[in-house]
């Protein structure tokens, strides 16, 4: 699938990012559902906005609310699914689906202010086992249209949903324990063991099927959708899966389990971080072509025009922690490592280009996520391949030496980077407006585009400051700008603590509804004001 909205290399566009659990529709079960990512799309364009960049949408287990902490790096997460748009829900009514206790549940985590994620995949779950039941015994035993389309979907799939399916349904009989936990047979994939599996298990398999089958067409639907608005669909592709996940249990060899992944030393953490997740074995993965890297990044390719790569210095070196001694990085030598990134990348962009169908066009299909502690020689790499970076505005700065603490002007930024104000792991705009020393705060005001409004400039977020400083961002040379919809707006709820795991993390929903945005006053106002500020950095988009 293609999509005509994607850009030229020098087409500049501004978009926002808001995660999908986040959207707020009439129709949706607490969480924002795969048709509202088409809704919102609608709206943008009246803000001057050409893309929607979203969270991973991966499936992940029952206790799990970071999108970060999938189960898999191909299936998507059913907790999405709008229900009324499955046939088999759609046409007995939700009543006669969930039952009467349940359906007075579905009111209370409707209205709810936070992502009820429990109650959600709860109520979810259970409907989708009726709607399954329905289907298995109606439509796929009739051999009908539906039931041929779903066979479509399972041979085109066939490379990861044949394990994931298994996985899953193995998962559950198991009472979510993790793969490493299962007996040995299974754990260790003994054939015999699998094959008696698939028979013992056919119906749970050909569920865990039929839920992707659904989460599959329904988001590829609203990718159409977008589409017509000129809107671009942006995902993101974490960096590595989760160690019980269906892709290292269904390829031990290509991944290192007895080791850990994390991050090397800085001034921040003197010992580095462990993050606990497995490492790529490149050796291994090269010496089969590469081939899952390059399924990957082809079903990215396939559901979203563009995507961020999440931590993309891991792909040029790993920090792997041994047991019980101190981390390293690996490979080792600079030269090395630019082999390994340039290799891997090359990989991705050509898969992504033969999913969408033209060389031409992985210019910007493949976005950076470059944060952090990053070595300037894949700064560099990038740029020869044609990636763009990321530009945070507020640690844009100049770190040391003569005028260290001034912050850079992001007229100067890269064209071939995206520039925003934030991300889903810091504070929201105001707040870091806020909470900024005076000194901080001058250097910010500084900036040439913003120095109209340094005499004004006060410690509380006015309208004005968010407004020169919007109109700093979109003035960017970055090519592409796209900011959490909380910083476009003005609002202050952010949407993870990083290091924190509590019940404010993941959970944010948007206030209104598209329609209810359209109507407010304040909104419009200020999505008014975002407009022209677009119009008048070059940064246009069709009218909605």
């Amino acid at each position: 699938m293609t999509s005509s909205a994607q850009p030229s290399p020098r087409e500049r566009r501004a978009g926002v990012l808001v995660p999908l659990f986040s959207m707020r529709s009439a129709r949706g079960w607490g969480i924002g559902e795969y048709p509202d990512i088409a809704d919102l799309a609608a709206w943008l364009p009246d803000a001057g906005q050409s893309i929607l960049q979203l969270l991973p949408l991966g499936e992940t287990g029952t206790s799990e609310t970071s999108p970060y902490g999938a189960l898999t790096a191909f299936g998507l997460d059913p907790s999405y699914l709008a229900l009324e748009e499955v046939e088999e829900v759609a046409t007995a009514g939700v009543a006669a689906t969930l039952g009467q206790e349940a359906a007075r549940e579905l009111e209370r985590v409707r209205f709810a202010p936070r992502v009820q994620w429990a109650a959600v995949r709860r109520l979810k779950r259970h409907a989708l086992g009726v709607a399954y039941e329905r289907f298995r015994d109606g439509p796929y035993r009739a051999g009908g249209a539906r039931a041929r389309d779903f066979e479509r979907f399972c041979s085109a799939e066939r490379p990861w949903l044949e394990d994931h399916a298994l996985f899953r349904a193995l998962r559950d009989e198991h009472h979510e324990v993790a793969w490493s936990d299962w007996p040995a047979p299974l754990r260790d994939r003994a054939p015999g063991a699998l094959a008696a599996a698939r028979a013992r298990l056919e119906d749970a398999v050909r569920y865990h099927e039929y839920v992707q089958w659904l989460c599959d067409t329904q988001l590829r639907a609203a990718r159409v959708a977008v589409a017509r608005h000129g809107v671009l669909l942006k995902g993101d592709l974490p960096f590595m899966v989760s160690g019980d996940s269906a892709d290292v249990w269904g390829h031990r060899e290509e991944f290192r389990c007895d080791v850990r992944l994390g991050a090397p030393p800085d001034q921040f953490s003197a010992d580095g971080q462990d993050w606990g997740l497995p490492v790529y074995d490149w050796d291994a993965m090269t010496a089969r072509g590469l081939s899952w890297v390059r399924h990957r990044a082809a079903r990215s390719a396939a559901l979203y025009d563009l995507f961020r790569l999440d931590h993309v210095v891991g792909f040029y070196r790993q920090f792997i922690i041994p047991p019980g001694a101190r981390g390293s990085l690996v490979p080792a030598e600079e030269g090395a490592q630019v082999r390994l990134g340039e290799q891997v990348l090359r990989t991705m962009q050509e898969a992504a280009a033969a999913e969408q169908g033209s060389a031409a066009r992985t210019l910007l299909t493949i976005v950076a996520e470059d944060l952090g502690v990053v070595p300037p020689y894949v700064r560099r790499s990038l740029l020869s391949l044609g990636i763009p970076g990321t530009k945070v505005m507020r640690w844009e700065k100049q770190w040391e030496g003569p005028g260290a603490g001034a912050f850079l002007d992001p007229a100067a930024y890269p064209e071939l980077s995206l520039c925003t104000t934030g991300t889903h792991d810091t504070t929201t705009l105001a707040a870091w407006y806020e909470e900024m020393d005076e000194a901080e705060r001058r250097a910010l005001f500084a900036l040439p585009a913003l120095r109209d409004f340094a005499a004004v400039a006060g410690p509380r977020f006015t309208p004005e400051a968010h407004g020169a400083i919007l109109g700093g961002v979109y003035g960017a040379a970055s090519a592409l700008c796209v900011l959490p919809i909380q910083d476009l707006l003005g609002a202050r709820d952010r949407i993870n603590i990083p290091s924190t795991v509590g019940p404010d993390n993941w959970v944010y929903r948007l206030p209104l509804t598209v329609d209810e945005m359209r109507r407010d006053h304040g909104v419009r106002t200020q999505v008014e004001r975002v407009r022209r500020l677009c119009e008048r950095h070059g940064r246009s988009a069709p009218r909605g």
